[in-house]
């Protein structure tokens, strides 16, 4: 099984992983990428949810405690990754345009 450390126990939300499930969905159209990313964002509801936003997770080991804070890569990374997931494949001609670092099309 996977063994999560002390050190490693928080969840900021960042975009890394559903960033990767988008670009092997967008070169393979594998389904199970997709699926590995509905899971991410029903994780996400179920655990980063507050009232109307979101925030991080101090300890994904025990019952959920948040901080206070909601990364400004949350919104322009991660959910911008996650909606081209589950968009039409080639809604960004990845021959045309490549993602910076912030997840902005550049041609």
């Amino acid at each position: 099984g996977v063994h999560i450390t002390s050190s490693g126990a928080h969840s900021r939300l960042r975009p890394e992983a559903v960033e990767s499930l988008y670009y092997l969905h967008e070169a393979t159209g594998d389904a199970r990428y997709r699926e590995q990313g509905y899971a991410i964002f029903k994780a996400m509801l179920r655990s980063a949810k507050v009232g109307s936003a979101y925030a991080t997770i101090r300890d994904v080991r025990s019952q959920v405690r948040h901080r206070d804070e909601l990364p400004s890569w949350f919104f322009a990374e991660t959910m911008k990754y996650l909606y081209l997931l589950f968009a039409p494949r080639g809604t960004v001609d990845l021959s045309k345009f490549v993602f910076n670092t912030q997840a902005h099309p550049l041609r």
